[in-house]
């Protein structure tokens, strides 16, 4: 016996759920990785506690200073790159490689935001991040002294860019590559090297020959001298920028070959 079934009135068709447009996909994942970057304890105390205190520390103490710069400049200028790679690089690292381990990443390839849609929001995320870490270590170098420069500023964006791409994509980089344990290690150590003794906290003229030759083409090493020429008065080099730069296009070429979207 044939059963007729009455067609779908248009009323009906008009509610069957659909995709929001792409923007406004990226923008909610955008809202939510930002939300949990500044949400969690141990994250705030690497994107604003530890940077703060390599502010004061540098301005109070005779460590990492140009001859004739004010320790406050200086010190500005190690405080911004130790912020950017605390979010580029190892936040990053440490959320995307939970969100690897707990299928956080197989599941949004099926979703219609999509791969593209994931890695978009976490570029946009990154970068509200970093706003909000340079107006409060802004505020707080400001009140003990600082007199930022405009054009230095306006100079130090396109580094400030570059950074993001070449440590945002190192960090994605360990994410995707090693176990979730293993990245909660790596990213934390390799963090505090950088800062440390990669260029960051003290110009590569204070290194060793050797040592600053090998300092110089680290990407923090190359951060911290661009971000101390734009902030500190202290000496471009065109060197620097090549090494930012090729770190940039070298760690987006490695994500799209090696990252991996599972544990398994």
């Amino acid at each position: 016996m044939t059963v007729l079934r009455e067609p779908a009135s248009p009323d009906r068709a008009e509610r069957t759920p659909r995709p929001a447009p792409p923007l406004r996909r990226i923008l909610a994942h955008a809202n939510l990785e930002a939300r949990i970057l500044l949400s969690n304890g141990e994250q705030l105390t690497v994107a604003i506690a530890l940077p703060a205190m390599v502010l004061i520390g540098l301005w109070l103490l005779p460590l990492g200073r140009l001859d004739g710069v004010p320790a406050i400049d200086t010190a500005v200028a190690a405080t911004f790159a130790t912020a950017l790679i605390s979010t580029s690089f190892t936040s990053q690292a440490i959320i995307t490689g939970f969100d690897r381990r707990n299928g956080v990443l197989r599941w949004v390839a099926t979703t219609p935001l999509g791969r593209g849609g994931y890695l978009a929001g976490k570029i946009l995320a990154t970068l509200a991040t970093h706003v909000l870490q340079v107006l409060v270590l802004g505020v707080i170098a400001l009140l003990i002294g600082w007199r930022p420069d405009l054009l230095g500023l306006l100079g130090a964006l396109p580094v400030w860019l570059a950074g993001t791409v070449a440590f945002g994509a190192l960090g994605l980089l360990v994410a995707g590559t090693l176990r979730t344990e293993a990245v909660l290690a790596v990213s934390n150590l390799v963090f505090v090297l950088l800062v440390a003794v990669g260029g960051v906290a003290f110009p590569t003229s204070s290194y060793p020959r050797i040592l600053a030759g090998l300092v110089d083409l680290l990407p923090s090493g190359a951060l911290g001298e661009l971000l101390r020429a734009c902030l500190a008065s202290g000496p471009f080099s065109p060197g620097s920028a090549l090494v930012l730069l090729a770190w940039a296009v070298a760690g987006v070429l490695a994500v799209v070959r090696w990252f991996r979207w599972t544990d398994s």
